[in-house]
């Protein structure tokens, strides 16, 4: 569906909104006629994507923003109300990833993880339910196949993910009365700027590519656009009876259990 009138009068605040997952949701969003605020550290990047929406025909706008950070999370929300003077969607995607066992993970970066990746959800949404209970609005969390199962030497990252389904369950159901819906999108391997930055920590950067790839069952990555179809449709009245829900958009990665069982057709 494409409809450019879905989200009219509607207003959306999209985190880590300036280019990967975040940034396809921001463009679709604007393309079904919301106004969309992009709350994003990359200040350069952000830019572009406001600009690239407003080319569009779109509405949008940009505030620089630390997400780890509980004033510039009040501030963006804040700045929603101030521009478009309502709040229906919420969108969370900004994250980071980081590499290391519990032993190896600097308690520096351990919190660093925990305040981007989770503390910035708490905190976007303290503020923004407010306004999401008037405008009986959604709230659509980023978290990860990673919070489902795990990889080794990821310890803090998969801890993140895991809690963050558990602080979107909750929201679910302490709001649910209000009207207010609380999902969160579970993908696998995505073509985004994390995925480059993983891959260039390897010698071979394009053998991380093709492992990705052979992982899921479909064989291949997955672009963000699709992810944002998800998320897009969770945040619409489409999905207006579902709360407190996850869904994977892995490619069938979790799908495989160990072993090969022979059947009577081989």
């Amino acid at each position: 569906m494409n409809d450019k009138s879905e989200f009219r009068q509607k207003a959306a605040l999209v985190t880590g909104g300036a280019m990967g997952i975040g940034g396809a949701v921001a463009k679709m969003l604007a393309a079904r006629g919301a106004k969309v605020l992009i709350a994003d550290r990359a200040e350069a990047e952000g830019n572009k994507a406001v600009a690239e929406i407003k080319a569009a025909g779109g509405e949008a706008a940009f505030i620089k923003t630390d997400v780890s950070k509980s004033a510039d999370c009040k501030a963006a929300v804040d700045k929603a109300i101030e521009l478009f003077g309502r709040l229906d969607v919420v969108s969370n995607n900004a994250g980071i990833q980081r590499y290391g066992t519990v032993e190896s993970t600097p308690e520096s970066e351990w919190d660093e993880v925990m305040s981007v990746n989770l503390n910035s959800v708490y905190y976007i949404c303290k503020y923004a339910m407010p306004h999401l209970k008037k405008a009986k609005g959604s709230v659509v969390n980023m978290t990860s196949v990673q919070a489902f199962a795990t990889q080794r030497g990821v310890a803090a990252y998969t801890t993140s993910k895991h809690a963050l389904i558990g602080l979107t369950r909750s929201m679910a159901i302490d709001y649910a009365r209000d009207g207010v819906r609380v999902n969160c999108v579970a993908p696998g391997t995505v073509d985004t700027p994390m995925l480059k930055y993983a891959a260039s920590l390897d010698p071979d950067p394009e053998s991380v590519y093709e492992t990705c790839r052979n992982m899921h069952p479909v064989g291949r990555i997955a672009s963000a656009d699709e992810v944002a179809e998800v998320v897009v449709f969770l945040a619409s009245e489409r999905a207006s009876f579902v709360t407190g829900a996850c869904y994977s958009v892995d490619g069938g990665l979790l799908l495989p259990i160990g072993g090969e069982p022979k059947t009577s057709q081989e």
